[in-house]
């Protein structure tokens, strides 16, 4: 999947261990989409940590693609960091779908 992806974003502790990862693809001219967003949810800075990454993400984009509609799959823990950047959950009811290759 890395290899697919226009780039991704890690954050890990002071154990060099992963806590939270998100990436990116892009069609380069119109679309670009955040996939696999996750925070550790052991880690009590779980809801930082998912702001963090969205908000690098999104400043990332805004910069190297400007223009593009953003769009992303996200869990469940990652809705309140997404409605405090601007998303909109489900925007006139539209769902997303995806397939599993």
């Amino acid at each position: 999947m890395l290899e697919r992806s226009l780039w991704h974003l890690r954050i890990v502790n002071r154990e060099e261990r992963a806590v939270g990862f998100v990436r990116a693809t892009s069609d380069l001219a119109l679309n670009a989409n955040l996939w696999d967003l996750w925070a550790d949810a052991q880690d009590p800075a779980q809801p930082e940590l998912l702001l963090a990454l969205v908000q690098g993400a999104l400043a990332r984009l805004r910069r190297e693609l400007p223009g593009c509609s953003i769009s992303l799959s996200a869990p469940p823990e990652a809705l309140e960091a997404l409605k405090r950047q601007g998303f909109v959950v489900d925007p006139g009811g539209i769902r997303a779908m995806g397939l599993h290759i």
